[in-house]
């Protein structure tokens, strides 16, 4: 299928093969060109003959993401580690790495590799294809059309966002060899943000080519994703459709972003989107919703039906977690690969600060009666520097993030902004001040981006407001306030502080920035003497 390579152009001349390409589409962290490099041998070589290649001091490096066939174990870009007990998970500690290699890591992106089978077979160039990973989780697609003459969803009362009846019998298919059998077994996990069943079971082996003659209104030259997301005004389940759009880049090896995004929304109401700049990383085209093809036949030349954000045993809804392991290299490659592409920059550690980020909520409940007096009680001491953030809908998500990569401890409450923790550098740590009586979301979120997760321990010296006054099940921990005494709050900020001074990539880091600033001084210096 279509890969990371925007304008690769060959010419022959006297038998030499002279090639160029456009090295500054790559837009890739500088820490995963040497596994792009890996996956993609012909840029390789390319980037060897190439004068103008940018990358020429990562040809020779060694390095994979761990799902690549010919990848050794100490090659891995980065390893997980199971240092606690699996808690009967696991047989032994090689099982329980291994599993959480396989439902966590890249190792689920071998698994989903390896389940890839032809459904829909070509037998010319110009036939279509389909192929698909078990029970359609996901899948990719040439040539191919969809019917929406039918779809009625601009003018459909029903706000839905995951119709199943959208797409019917003879209106999705392809010229191609299509084992019938095969599809229709596929539909055990059919589902709206489990499974691409409902949209591909009634797929149809044509006796035209859809891309030829005026078989469709409208032709999607570009390699396009189409996507089922879930709440767009949630960043927890948001960054699930992210995080697996991720994954299925890998599954097709390609990063690059000359594609179209198509938003499989069957609503005709507009889709809340707090965090649309995300899309940034993904593509350089407007996201384009289901409802503007209303009514038309389309075709696709490249199609990519990427991973959902609630499959079951999915990444990371839905994840029966492994207990004891930490570090999903997986997800760390998320984290860097947004932060690259937005732009997203690490200014620290400061010299003499470490700093601190205290997320409070503008919301009804969760919030923080004391705050004021917490804040002020990190802020006595010297060395932390405590910025008071709402990250609502006022301030811009770059900003967000910018706060959130550049803070060493990061507080708030339960609560979907925790989810910015998937930006935090890696020496940070993450207090959950109170989880609400839900222990384990936030923690293994930052289980899999391995960074140290803490929450209060001593229900005894918190004050909660009431019983909880949800709209339906009554008194629950979710919906009601909390106080914290502060003596036992900052017990656990100077915990948290010890475990950054010490983390060993913090005290690199640190030493590289006074390194940095001692050499700035002394060029001022020396042009002040001069």
């Amino acid at each position: 299928m279509f890969n990371g390579i925007v304008t690769i152009i060959i010419m022959f001349l006297h038998g030499l093969k002279v090639n160029t390409y456009e090295w500054s589409n790559l837009k890739l962290p500088s820490e995963h060109i040497p596994f792009f490099f890996k996956n993609n041998k012909d840029l390789l070589i390319l980037c060897e003959k190439d004068e103008t290649c940018l990358f020429k001091d990562f040809i020779n490096k060694t390095g994979c993401w761990g799902y690549e066939k010919s990848c050794d174990k100490k090659d891995r870009y980065s390893r997980h580690y199971c240092p606690e007990d699996s808690r009967n998970w696991a047989k032994s500690k090689s099982e329980q790495e291994e599993k959480f290699w396989l439902t966590a890591d890249f190792g689920m992106i071998a698994e989903r590799q390896r389940e890839l089978t032809l459904l829909c077979k070509p037998q010319l160039k110009k036939d279509s294809s389909l192929e698909c990973s078990k029970y359609l989780r996901y899948c990719r697609a040439k040539n191919i059309y969809f019917d929406f003459s039918s779809a009625n969803i601009v003018n459909s009362n029903n706000r839905n966002r995951y119709r199943e009846d959208v797409i019917r019998p003879g209106q999705v298919g392809g010229h191609c060899q299509l084992d019938v059998k095969a599809l229709k077994s596929e539909g055990e996990h059919k589902s709206p943000l489990q499974s691409w069943f409902a949209e591909l079971e009634h797929f149809t082996a044509t006796d035209f080519y859809p891309l030829e003659g005026n078989q469709c209104e409208l032709v999607f030259d570009k390699p396009t994703y189409l996507i089922k997301l879930d709440a767009g005004i949630n960043m927890y389940h948001h960054f699930c459709d992210f995080v697996n759009l991720y994954a299925s880049q890998h599954i097709n090896n390609s990063f690059n972003t000359d594609v179209n995004i198509i938003m499989w929304d069957t609503s005709p109401l507009p889709y809340g989107d707090f965090f649309s700049v995300t899309w940034k990383a993904f593509t350089d085209h407007p996201v384009i919703a289901l409802k503007d093809l209303d009514g038309k036949k389309v075709c696709f030349k490249d199609a990519v039906f990427p991973l959902l954000a609630r499959m079951r045993f999915g990444l990371y809804y839905n994840m029966p977690l492994i207990p004891g392991c930490f570090g999903s290299s997986l997800i760390k490659a998320f984290s860097e690969h947004i932060l690259h592409r937005l732009n997203i920059t690490q200014q620290g550690p400061l010299k003499k600060k470490i700093r601190i980020t205290l997320l409070v909520r503008g919301t009804q409940y969760r919030k923080i009666l004391n705050q004021v007096e917490l804040s002020s009680a990190m802020k006595m001491d010297g060395e932390f520097e405590v910025v008071v953030v709402d990250y609502n809908g006022k301030v811009p998500f770059e900003r967000q993030l910018e706060t959130t990569h550049n803070s060493d401890i990061f507080i708030g409450m339960h609560g979907s902004g925790l989810t910015h923790l998937l930006f935090l550098p890696d020496w940070a740590v993450v207090i959950e001040l109170y989880n609400c009586e839900d222990p384990g979301c936030y923690y293994d979120l930052a289980r899999l981006r391995g960074i140290k997760y803490m929450t209060w321990e001593r229900k005894e010296k918190l004050v909660q407001e009431d019983e909880g006054h949800h709209p339906t099940l009554g008194a629950h921990a979710k919906f009601t306030n909390y106080a914290f005494d502060v003596n036992e709050f900052m017990r656990l900020i100077y915990v948290a502080a010890d475990h950054v001074r010490s983390h060993p990539k913090f005290i690199t880091a640190r030493q590289s920035q006074n390194g940095q600033q001692q050499e700035s001084d002394l060029n001022i210096s020396q042009k002040i003497e001069l």
